[in-house]
């Protein structure tokens, strides 16, 4: 199985982004572009070409569902797993997120930077796996 390499993060807060890039770069060991909005990785995502796209959900200008909903649409980009970033922790709300946007999970904030690399690495395969079937 290939390897989690590039992840695309796209977060307007600039502390969240600080905790994740520390996270998944220093724990992680990945190769991590961040955008502080959508319009940012609609521009930056196709030289990057990322593996996973790691979303917040509410973002001013374009949220993170309208985010996704324009990156599947790049060459590159359209197939790429997704995992949604929210505050929002209630069941049906992560459900309803997932099935609205065909993402591959959710992860709640406020998330444990000292798991957050695991808990991306297990989305990503469990995604691949399901692809794969």
């Amino acid at each position: 199985m290939t390897k989690l390499q590039r992840i695309l993060h796209v977060e307007d807060d600039q502390d969240i982004r600080e905790i994740a890039k520390l996270s998944l770069e220093t724990l992680g060991n990945f190769d991590l572009l961040q955008c502080a909005s959508g319009p940012e990785a609609l521009e930056r995502a196709p030289d990057f070409t990322p593996q996973l796209l790691l979303l917040d959900v509410m973002m001013p200008t374009m949220s993170g569902e309208e985010t996704l909903a324009a990156l599947r649409q790049l060459d590159g980009v359209s197939s790429c797993p997704a995992i949604f970033v929210t505050a929002k922790a209630q069941e049906d709300e992560i459900a309803n997120l997932i099935a609205a946007n065909n993402a591959d999970g959710v992860i709640v904030k406020p998330f444990d930077p000292m798991t957050l690399p695991d808990q991306i690495t297990a989305l990503w395969t469990a995604a691949l796996s399901r692809r794969a079937d």
